[in-house]
């Protein structure tokens, strides 16, 4: 038996709206700080912190929300190949 993905219906309006609060976020001190470190979330590795972008754990278009607990700095290439995988399907 295949797994189904794991899916949440997300209208366009909740799109819109988490990715508005993102923006929102992504100029406070909070995230600020949070990239000064340079530390990619994924692979450990360290950058300019002006390298780094902003990464839904959770992605909206799978049912995640612009909040803190699911934001993390990750570098492009990591950013990239994740797209819109949930955290237990990376490898």
């Amino acid at each position: 038996m295949d797994p189904k993905p794991f899916l949440v219906p997300v209208s366009e309006a909740e799109i819109r709206r988490e990715r508005h609060k993102a923006r929102a976020l992504r100029s406070s001190q909070w995230w600020k700080r949070k990239r000064a470190k340079g530390i990619c979330y994924h692979c450990g590795q360290k950058f300019p912190p002006k390298e780094l972008t902003m990464d839904h754990l959770i992605p909206i278009i799978r049912g995640g929300k612009s909040t803190k607990g699911n934001l993390v700095p990750s570098c492009k290439k990591c950013n990239t190949e994740k797209k819109y995988k949930l955290p237990i399907e990376q490898e």
